[in-house]
């Protein structure tokens, strides 16, 4: 089937299901990106000047693009959205086009968050029933779980945020990783001089004030600082339990008991619900059901369920990437979180 009337019968399905079309902006405000994501995100993005001095962008995504809509639209209530268009991103491999196809589709403001996930999920599978295949393949994980997860864990509050952080951006984490088995981040000396002025500050008066701030919260911050470095036993211990968590793959269906399993081996007091899955099954229409737990980390937005739906039909690879982004909005300029959760089909070969 051709591209074009490969699109024209995915958007003429999204409608039937009730879908409402919207037509996004093709450049944005390059802060929006930028204050969210971070400045090494600039070197994915095609930025540059407008007539009035303002940093823009080409969409570098089309989900930002929907969100940022959304919120200058200044829409109240739940959206069911859909859309099409190219998203503009520099290449960081060989096999990676600048120029990305797709169509998107969106449920946002909705607080039904489990109905919403496990709509867009079958509407994922209601479109691609309408091509040809034989077989496929779901891949569904939970990046809710892997923060509950690093909340469980015996480590500082500072290495929580960042492991948090840093989850999707795979290299680096396992950088970080690193530095927590070995405490190669730790300068002992400063550790032991940190001590002393913490123990010699403890003898003064809390209430005073020292550039602007208590001696209180000035010992509460030192206090967390000097809890810092961690004995390399322990450092070691929680690193396995998170590349052991990372690792977990199985049937759908037995995604809960293998995560709480896990968790019990462990001694973690965590339990997980099937209401974490919009789906409990192994096996829907032609397509095969997994969990993953490291699933999840190729876009840094999503917080809870996230998904991959691939088929092959005559011969041509086709995926439904997508999930769960409830802070996305909020991170662009809401006052309030808005829920959110959305799908996204590409069409480069």
């Amino acid at each position: 089937m051709k591209s074009k009337n490969l699109s024209e019968n995915i958007l003429r399905s999204l409608k039937l299901s009730g879908f409402d079309y919207i037509d996004l902006d093709t450049v944005i405000p390059t802060n929006l990106i930028l204050e969210r994501s971070g400045e090494s995100f600039r070197s994915l993005i095609f930025s540059f000047m407008d007539q009035n001095g303002k940093e823009i962008c080409l969409r570098p995504d089309l989900t930002i693009a929907s969100c940022i809509k959304y919120l200058n639209q200044k829409r109240k209530g739940s959206s069911k959205v859909f859309y099409n268009g190219q998203a503009f991103r520099k290449v960081q491999k060989k096999n990676d086009k600048i120029i990305r196809d797709q169509i998107g589709f969106e449920i946002i403001g909705s607080k039904d968050e489990k109905r919403d996930d496990k709509q867009i999920i079958n509407t994922s599978i209601k479109v691609l029933n309408k091509f040809r295949y034989k077989s496929g393949s779901i891949i569904i994980g939970n990046v809710e779980i892997f923060h509950l997860l690093i909340n469980k864990l015996d480590i500082p509050k500072r290495w929580k945020l960042r492991l948090r952080r840093h989850f999707w951006r795979e290299s680096y984490f396992n950088e970080l990783l690193k530095r927590l088995e070995t405490n190669s981040d730790v300068d002992e000396t400063i550790v032991e001089f940190d001590k002393k002025r913490y123990l010699k500050m403890c003898k003064q008066n809390e209430n005073r004030i020292i550039a602007g701030r208590s001696l209180r919260e000035i010992l509460t911050r030192f206090d967390n600082k000097i809890k810092d470095p961690r004995k390399q036993v322990k450092g070691k211990n929680v690193v396995k339990i998170i590349r052991e968590f990372l690792k977990i793959r199985c049937p759908m269906s037995k995604a809960s008991t293998t995560l709480n399993s896990f968790f019990k081996r462990n001694k973690i007091n965590l339990t997980v619900g099937q209401n974490y899955f919009p789906i409990t099954k192994d096996k829907v229409s032609k397509l095969n059901i997994n969990f993953s737990s490291s699933f999840g980390r190729h876009l840094e937005y999503y917080t809870g369920m996230v998904f991959k739906i691939t088929i092959n039909s005559n011969s041509r690879k086709i995926q439904v990437n997508g999930g769960r982004y409830d802070n996305l909005i909020s991170d662009l300029g809401s006052s309030k979180k808005i829920p959110a959760v959305g799908g996204a089909i590409s069409l480069n070969d």
